[in-house]
């Protein structure tokens, strides 16, 4: 049974996210602020945090700034009412793997929380299989049929983004948050370059492609 901190100043919401979660078999914990939460944190094993922006004491956004800041990797997913666009890219470059605007849709909620633990599942265990190619993280690898090619880290890294969520678009902005700083010079045609490399590198693999999405950026699709 997983275990999901609800963090959010709101009793009502605390309330409903915990009988929704244990509706769905997840075993729940709730905080009211940032340094409730960090508490919770201190002693008990959590697997994936629900997190509100605006709260007393201690905001969501300070509150995850602290917890990447310590290393911790636990998956956050932000959900507030706040969804401006600069409010989302903030929350982004301060380690938030997921955002939702309330007031949300339970099911698509239940969905998300899925899929971010699967995606924390596979970057423990730093190794994805598609058909018979496995990406290995520690190394940078992708062996298929006993043949092992080491790819750049920026681009092993975008594959293995890809690959880890099949079938879902991102945009080069995405990509250009999650794998250049903020500082860097490089603009989003940086992010093209490298597809069009690992396209060329991999491209007598038949396990799986990756697909431009016209006006939006790109995915990977699993073949076969």
């Amino acid at each position: 049974m997983f275990n999901i901190l609800v963090v959010d100043d709101h009793v009502h919401i605390r309330r409903l996210y915990e009988y929704t979660l244990e509706k769905n078999g997840y075993r729940p914990f709730t905080a009211e602020n940032g340094e409730q939460a960090l508490a919770v944190l201190g002693k008990q094993h959590i697997d994936l945090m629900i997190l509100d922006v605006m709260m007393p004491k201690m905001d969501g956004n300070t509150c995850l700034k602290t917890i990447r800041e310590s290393g911790n990797n636990v998956p956050v997913l932000i959900i507030t009412a706040k969804g401006e666009s600069e409010d989302v890219r903030k929350s982004f470059m301060l380690g938030t793997d997921d955002f939702m605007v309330k007031p949300v849709d339970e099911v698509e909620m239940l969905l998300r929380i899925k899929a971010l633990l699967r995606r924390s599942k596979i970057s423990e265990e730093q190794r994805i299989t598609v058909g018979g190619t496995e990406l290995i993280y520690d190394s940078f690898s992708v062996v298929r049929d006993g043949v092992t090619v080491v790819l750049p880290r920026k681009e092993f890294q975008i594959l293995f983004k890809l690959l880890s969520f099949p079938n879902k678009t991102f945009t080069r902005q995405n990509l250009m948050d999650e794998f250049w700083s903020m500082d860097s010079d490089s603009e989003e045609r940086t992010v093209d370059v490298h597809i069009n490399r690992l396209r060329e590198r991999l491209k007598d693999n038949p396990d799986f492609s990756i697909v431009t999405v016209r006006g939006l950026g790109y995915k990977a699709i699993k073949n076969g």
